[in-house]
């Protein structure tokens, strides 16, 4: 049975803190109540990744939160993560859900109904929609509009989660989107008590509904 409630989706950035914060930020993520934590290194080596994410599982593990590999499946695979990510220009969603199995958590990008449509038929679990707003993580961002963010709710029957530049002054936008979650980079990673930040972040959120 997957473990799937993406309420409160941190996902890390380890080019934001001196390395021997990561851990504890991820911990304090944790503990402040993230549901789903996803690991997204773009410039380790496959050793390094996996080394890191290792260290990860084994805190997201002793919380009972499913780890999720960001587009790496043969890391995913390799330390027993709980699911894997894709976005547009990674392996197809067919492939990775062919690879991790059934059991597995398979998570998409999806920033227009047609892709939407393509990763839920495809065998995504869950889809992650934005940028809402820009955003100072190191990926490429194109701005979401909300209500582009409604029209792929109504069109899966698959969680989907906003993404980008979120944080707890700003997610009103998202009220009454129909959204499952948020995504959260910067609003946790850069902040002085990540823990607080998560448990006002899903407090927010769980305000809009």
């Amino acid at each position: 049975m997957k473990n799937l409630d993406t309420t409160l989706y941190f996902i890390t950035d380890s080019t934001c803190v001196p390395e021997e914060r990561f851990l504890p930020v991820v911990e304090a993520a944790c503990k402040g109540g993230a549901t789903i934590i996803q690991l997204r290194e773009k410039d380790k080596s496959t050793r390094e990744y996996m080394q890191l994410a290792e260290a990860v599982h084994a805190i997201t593990s002793r919380y009972g939160i499913p780890l999720i590999i960001d587009d790496r499946v043969d890391v995913a695979l390799a330390i027993g993560a709980e699911g894997v990510h894709v976005g547009q220009s990674d392996m197809p969603v067919s492939m990775a859900r062919k690879l991790m199995g059934e059991d597995k958590i398979v998570g998409a990008t999806a920033k227009t109904v047609p892709q939407a449509l393509e990763a839920f038929e495809q065998g995504a679990d869950y889809l992650g929609c934005g940028a809402i707003y820009p955003t100072t993580t190191h990926v490429k961002t194109v701005i979401t509009p909300v209500e582009t963010l409604k029209d792929v709710v109504k069109a899966v029957p698959i969680p989907v989660n906003a993404i980008g530049g979120l944080n707890k002054d700003n997610i009103f936008v998202l009220k009454g989107s129909g959204i499952a979650g948020v995504c959260a980079v910067s609003a946790i990673m850069k902040v002085d008590n990540p823990e607080t930040a998560t448990r006002e972040l899903k407090e927010a959120f769980l305000a809009l509904n």
